[in-house]
């Protein structure tokens, strides 16, 4: 097993920039899963890391020993003196960060069910909504430009490994893909025209639009969809956070579809 003992090491810079910075990501198409759940993820698909770093003190764990059974032993370096938490954006970082590839961007698809975010920013916020449709099993998420990348450690932590069972379209031009998606594409809204949740059949394929935490959906979104829904609150409550109506919206969907 290889081993890291300097501060110095320019693999640990990498790591540590990776984690920082969407641009750097976005140019070496590498991102870093913090902690043995998500690499636990990434496996049970098929896919491999590039690498893994593994605090040296934790080579005893039982949890991480099990993950390392299944790797290549020059897959994995160790790491001492504590240097590995300083890479990342956890305390520790689990003990564990695995350096592993962007997948290229493919066209987003123009038919099937699909969520479409725009310019949500905050990582928790699209972490969660991934993880939501992949449980409810919509498979495509489509995200516009100016969404925060899906790609960071923050969203990849939120989303506790959904990242690898969707198909994902970041830096998407929604102006120019919406006219292009044949399904009817749904909107949550607080206007006049707006349906309850409860009142659409939703057995039929479609996709689901949310917008910005502060500001919603734009204009221009808006008038893309095929209608406005809301979801019926009690009490003077106006509104959800975006992730948690999304959650909503998926799940009356699945329910129908049971």
């Amino acid at each position: 097993m290889k081993q890291i003992l300097s501060p110095y090491n320019t693999q640990l810079k990498h790591l540590a920039k990776l984690v920082k910075s969407a641009k750097y990501r976005r140019e070496c198409r590498q991102t870093v899963l913090e902690g043995a759940h998500l690499l636990d993820a990434l496996l049970q698909t098929g896919a491999r890391p590039q690498q893994v770093y593994v605090a040296a003190d934790r080579l005893d764990d039982g949890e991480i020993q099990g993950l390392l059974a299944r790797l290549a032993q020059e897959d994995v370096t160790a790491v001492g003196g504590g240097l590995l938490a300083k890479a990342s954006a956890l305390s520790d970082g689990g003990g564990l960060l695995a350096l592993a590839e962007i997948p290229a961007a493919a066209a987003p698809p123009q038919n099937g069910d699909c969520v479409v975010l725009e310019r949500i920013q905050d990582p928790g916020n699209i972490g969660t909504i991934l993880r939501s449709a992949a449980a409810a099993g919509v498979k495509n998420v489509v995200l516009g430009c100016d969404c925060a990348d899906v790609w960071s450690p923050k969203v990849l932590r939120a989303a506790m490994g959904a990242h690898f069972l969707l198909g994902l379209y970041p830096d998407t031009d929604l102006a120019q893909w919406l006219p292009l998606y044949r399904e009817p594409l749904r909107v949550t809204a607080l206007d006049e025209s707006a349906q309850s949740l409860y009142a659409l059949d939703l057995r039929r394929l479609c996709g689901w639009l949310f917008g910005n935490e502060g500001s919603g959906v734009s204009d221009e979104a808006r008038r893309a969809a095929a209608g406005s829904v809301v979801i019926p609150m009690a009490g003077a409550t106006e509104s959800l956070n975006v992730a948690m109506a999304a959650t909503v919206c998926l799940f009356e969907q699945m329910r129908q579809r049971l």
